[in-house]
């Protein structure tokens, strides 16, 4: 087939680069705008566009695509079908209409659960046992289009929202693969989704990654491994920002009690056999991996030995 791709983040290469091995014609790749990025500022590529052009793929990258131009130039390329991921732009239905097959879209979740901006991250807050990517045909409405399949992925205990990134970023090309060929031999299924069923993942905000201690530690924990990498799970110590890459809820019969209640106020750190445990509104929290401004990220034993957190309170 003769497919146009659409994608951006590091999220989308997976499935960029099964396509450019899968025989299939990529006639052109659309991406969004180079962005400034680093210290410097200085406009960067994205990942898509950096694969496209080691791949020797004609790159688009216009700000709307609702131009005459643009819809001019999408026409021109006479495609069958357009695969877009993650590619960061509501597609009007004249650009729907363009490739003769129509367009789909590889979103990572198990719709019609967690549609929406941030899917992986919102899954693994809200304490989900299992995820996944689900391809589906585009529609206006946001990730509401007919599903064709699905790969399900389930959750370990300890899985970042990084951990998850990878994960369905692979199961993405993977399922991909698999409606291209249902989809070439007609065989392709599309199920309505059961509107019923329909939850939001709402885009990520930095205010978000305050810690707030009152919160049970499951909780804390499961906010902890969903805001890695970013925005990054954060208290104060000191008066200065501690990021918390990875903490762990704690039992601790001895010092919560039978009613699983800390004495110590939420947010004061108990230290003990080089662990530093911080109370919370149901039960302690581990510190595994922390940062301070300008420092780089340790384990909480090197931050434990160069800092006297006993009794301190966070927050």
């Amino acid at each position: 087939m003769k497919i146009i791709f659409a994608g951006t983040p590091e999220f989308a290469v997976p499935c960029l680069q099964m396509l450019l091995d899968s025989g299939h014609e990529i006639c052109a790749v659309y991406t969004q705008p180079d962005r400034p990025a680093g210290r410097g500022r200085k406009l960067h590529p994205s990942p898509v566009k950096e694969l496209a052009l080691s791949a020797g793929i004609p790159v688009f990258q216009p700000l709307t695509m609702k131009t005459d131009e643009d819809l001019q130039q999408i026409s021109s390329f006479n495609a069958d079908l357009m695969v877009v991921v993650a590619y960061g732009m509501i597609l009007t239905q004249t650009v729907l209409d363009v490739p003769k097959l129509g367009c789909i879209n590889v979103h990572a979740s198990l719709l019609p659960r967690w549609r929406g901006a941030a899917p992986i991250q919102r899954s693994l807050m809200a304490g989900d046992q299992k995820t996944g990517v689900t391809i589906m045909q585009i529609v206006r409405k946001l990730d509401a289009g007919d599903m064709l399949h699905k790969e399900e992925c389930v959750i370990g205990e300890t899985d970042t929202a990084s951990d998850l990134h990878d994960k369905l970023a692979a199961l993405g090309a993977i399922g991909l693969t698999k409606v291209l060929a249902q989809i070439e031999a007609g065989t392709v299924h599309a199920e309505p989704q059961d509107e019923a069923l329909v939850t939001y993942a709402e885009k990520l905000e930095k205010s978000e990654a305050v810690i707030d201690w009152t919160q049970a530690a499951e909780d804390i924990a499961r906010k902890v491994r969903g805001l890695n990498a970013w925005p990054v799970a954060q208290t104060l110590y000191q008066g200065n920002v501690l990021r918390i890459w990875q903490a762990v809820p704690v039992s601790d019969e001895a010092i919560v009690g039978a009613t699983g209640r800390s004495p110590l106020e939420p947010g004061t750190v108990r230290c003990a056999d080089k662990h530093m445990d911080v109370a919370t509104g149901d039960g302690f929290l581990r510190l595994l991996e922390v940062q301070l401004p300008g420092g780089k990220r340790m384990p909480v034993q090197a931050f434990l030995s160069a800092h006297d957190t006993e009794g301190v309170k966070l927050g």
